[in-house]
């Protein structure tokens, strides 16, 4: 798919066919939010893989109840990792380079799904204590969970901002 097509074609999906990833689309996935751009090349995140069935379910219970995310097969869970970014870059590294590390990483996960026609969620909205239990992290930030799987619905195109409403000019 060429790239501005996969663009177009992301789309959050909140319900997964029961069928299986397979290890070749899952592995371009993770190659491609570790080739995501990171503050001083630190990569100031970590990937949580989840496939089994149990901590899905828990990770869909700290989601606030948002059961797709036990739906989808595989589900990344990205974390800030502010002791990481925090050598290079002090406060501003453990408060805001790790945080955005982690968000272009998983856009770049979405991006690579949709790519090999497979739909991805992005969930922000849950209980970040019971997530990070779920996932047996402590020292790492839960950011984004991602819900990978093939699509049980049909993509409905979205209305977006007009460009003039969204760009702004410098003014002298």
């Amino acid at each position: 798919m060429e790239f501005f097509e996969v663009i177009k074609s992301r789309h959050s999906v909140r319900s997964y066919q029961k069928k299986d990833m397979e290890q070749e689309k899952l592995q371009k996935i993770l190659e491609a939010a570790n080739a995501a751009p990171s503050a001083g090349d630190l990569q100031g995140y970590e990937i949580v893989l989840v496939r089994d069935e149990e901590r899905r379910a828990a990770l869909a219970d700290a989601a606030y109840g948002q059961d797709f995310v036990a739906e989808a097969p595989v589900v990344l869970v990205f974390c800030a990792n502010p002791v990481r970014s925090a050598q290079k870059y002090g406060t501003r590294g453990s408060t805001l380079y790790c945080i955005q590390d982690a968000t272009i990483a998983a856009s770049y996960a979405q991006l690579a799904a949709t790519a090999q026609g497979l739909a991805t969620c992005w969930v922000g909205a849950f209980d970040e204590r019971k997530a990070a239990s779920v996932i047996g992290v402590a020292d790492v930030r839960p950011i984004i969970i991602l819900p990978i799987g093939y699509p049980d619905e049909k993509h409905y195109i979205t209305p977006r901002r007009k460009l003039d409403d969204l760009v702004h000019k410098e003014t002298l």
